[in-house]
């Protein structure tokens, strides 16, 4: 701060007594610079301004007069700064505007209705981190005993991803009535790859439940691998298949596995706001700490459990480091 009083002693002495006016004026804008970036107030500078004139001893009215063209030149560059202040403010109220408008449309567009069965129980949430969500899920009822679902992650955020996950939904809501888990990925990223922008990309874990038979047949385009949780002997086995992520590259394969639901077991499915949720202290979350919510609640409804499970990740989460989260459970209640 010293260094800028005398700075600004440097100024008015050229500008009183000195024969460069132009100079001192080329001064100011870099001393309006400096002042602006230590959040110093225009008040902070008149104050200055006036306390410089009588340790300068200027007493001649004209003088005082004329080192208000310094105090001006000063003052003028506050102003654009704080005009170019209204102006961001006014479009960030535009954009706030657009996303409450985005986020209306995506809870619209794509809420999924969770179907209720004798035979399984279902419960899936799904939590931006911010008005927009980049995380989506879907439950198809084939009304044969087959049922499809899907957890998806966009890679990127906002009302792009908005309009990703859209389309994905009505990919999925037209292919998935009658295909397997690879045939639909197949087809949905030809969907990303063909519409959505280059730079953002899909992660998604498809699975197909036969509850006539218990079969889970599932297909993965590099997403988080899901959960099996074998009620019986108390243990989890991870799923997963390979498959690249939606949108990289065109006529691109997916491997598709099948595996034999027991009764009472639940398959788990979520998005990387619960694997790498941030704690208080910004380290990661030891996923086995999930595990073990499941275990305390796995007698309950998958809905009570999801939500269990949530409201406690977000007892320890970093609220600064937050990240759009989902979690599905499909539990076989076939005795």
């Amino acid at each position: 701060m010293d260094d800028l009083v005398n700075k600004y002693r440097e100024i008015l002495n050229l500008y009183l007594y000195g024969e460069d006016a132009d100079k001192a004026f080329d001064w100011c804008q870099s001393f309006s610079e400096e002042v602006i970036e230590m959040d110093t107030s225009p008040e902070e500078i008149v104050s200055l301004h006036i306390d410089l004139l009588e340790d300068m001893e200027v007493e001649d009215g004209e003088l005082v007069k004329k080192s208000l063209d310094i105090l001006q030149e000063v003052i003028i560059t506050f102003g654009f700064t704080y005009r170019d202040y209204k102006s961001m403010m006014n479009k960030l109220k535009i954009h706030d505007k657009e996303m409450d408008v985005a986020s209306s449309l995506q809870e619209t567009m794509l809420k999924a209705e969770i179907p209720t069965f004798e035979t399984m129980k279902i419960g899936a949430i799904s939590v931006p981190a911010r008005k927009v969500s980049g995380d989506y899920f879907n439950i198809i009822d084939h009304n044969d005993g087959m049922l499809s679902f899907a957890v998806a992650d966009v890679i990127g955020k906002g009302i792009p991803a908005a309009i990703a996950m859209t389309m994905i939904k009505f990919g999925m809501d037209s292919y998935g009535y009658s295909q397997l888990p690879s045939d639909s990925l197949k087809k949905l990223n030809r969907v990303v790859e063909k519409n959505v922008n280059q730079n953002m990309f899909v992660t998604m874990f498809y699975g197909l439940y036969d509850h006539n038979t218990n079969m889970l047949y599932y297909s993965s385009a590099g997403h988080e691998p899901a959960l099996l949780y074998r009620y019986e002997m108390d243990e989890f086995e991870e799923i997963d298949a390979k498959g690249i992520v939606l949108g990289v590259k065109d006529h691109a394969r997916y491997e598709q596995k099948e595996i034999e639901i027991g009764n009472n077991d639940m398959i788990i499915v979520f998005t990387d706001g619960v694997t790498e949720l941030r704690k208080h202290d910004d380290t990661f979350i030891d996923f086995e700490d999930v595990k073990d919510m499941i275990r305390e609640v796995r007698d309950h409804h998958p809905q009570d459990i999801v939500q269990y499970i949530y409201e406690s990740l977000m007892r320890m989460q970093n609220p600064h480091k937050k990240d759009d989260l989902t979690l599905f459970i499909l539990k076989n209640n076939k005795e």
